[in-house]
């Protein structure tokens, strides 16, 4: 089968196609027909070597965590899902490949098309929990920080769902898609506190930041201090006192079933918009794009 691969740590440039076995599932696992592949910034991280000192990566590896696609072979044990089943969830062997397994995965909701159902399993989880994390509830303003990305479309959205105000903040470009997702929007940089004290005399009682960009004083500045801020994306969080969230829960098939619920409800009205989605041979420019940042919506590889 063909794959995209790395057996360096460095830049885009280590990624390359490469053909190799088709992989034989073991007990509690499905073979997957990848139909689209999710990326995510972690992907860019992990190639780059960033993230040996938290979790080691053997090589070569296949990136690539989220997958939708066919089921087309099964493991020992397997109930729940079928061959020809259309599924999506997360990949045990890497998803940028014509073929993955995968043990946590369920049936793909009609309504969504591949790229939408592999936008799901990251950035919903992600945006969830910090959601939880940070308690927020009707009537609190919430503030958040690069949110015009995968993770930031849903977390705008399930957090005015919840009855939340949201300040957002983007580049110029991203500003009316995040006013259209229900955010008041702003853009970032110098002046950042002055603006959101504009916007919410009052204070905000929340700050959710995925643009880990240097955002966190001023966040601390906006709430008299550390509590109830997380970031997802500053490593100088612990020195600063402030909440890193990096671990999600569980994956598993009902957390899968409770995300493809969250889709097909009021709650989302959007899912995930797909800046571009790039054949399976542009792997590299498309963790190009993702390592640039300022993207809007979800980044995916399509495999025929």
């Amino acid at each position: 089968m063909r794959a995209i691969l790395f057996d360096r740590f460095g830049g885009t440039e280590v990624l390359h196609e490469a053909d190799v076995e088709i992989p034989q599932p073991g007990p509690g696992q499905v073979r997957v027909r990848v139909r689209a592949a999710g990326l995510n910034a972690l992907d860019g991280k992990i190639r780059s070597g960033a993230m040996e000192s938290m979790f080691s990566t053997p090589l070569p590896a296949i990136p690539g965590a989220e997958l939708a696609g066919v089921v087309d072979a099964l493991g020992a044990g397997v109930q729940d899902v079928q061959v020809g089943d259309e599924v999506f969830g997360w990949s045990d062997t890497g998803s940028y490949a014509e073929y993955a397994l995968a043990t946590a995965v369920v049936p793909k909701p009609a309504g969504l098309d591949w790229t939408d159902a592999v936008a799901l399993p990251v950035a919903a989880e992600t945006a969830e929990r910090v959601l939880d994390l940070l308690g927020v509830t009707a009537g609190e303003t919430v503030l958040m920080h690069g949110a015009a990305g995968a993770v930031g479309t849903l977390a705008v959205q399930l957090a005015t769902a919840r009855g939340a105000r949201v300040i957002a903040t983007a580049g110029a470009a991203n500003q009316d898609y995040l006013t259209s997702l229900g955010a008041t929007a702003t853009v970032y940089g110098e002046g950042l506190v002055e603006r959101v004290r504009a916007l919410a005399p009052e204070g905000v009682d929340a700050v959710f930041d995925l643009a880990g960009k240097g955002a966190l004083e001023d966040s601390i500045t906006l709430r008299s201090g550390t509590e109830r801020i997380v970031t997802i994306a500053d490593f100088r969080a612990r020195q600063l006192g402030v909440t890193f969230s990096s671990g999600g829960r569980e994956r598993t098939a009902a957390l899968l079933a409770g995300l493809a619920a969250l889709a097909e409800s009021a709650a989302v009205g959007k899912v995930v918009t797909t800046v571009t989605a790039y054949p399976l041979d542009q792997a590299a420019a498309a963790q190009d794009a993702s390592d640039a940042g300022h993207g809007r919506g979800k980044l995916v590889l399509t495999v025929a």
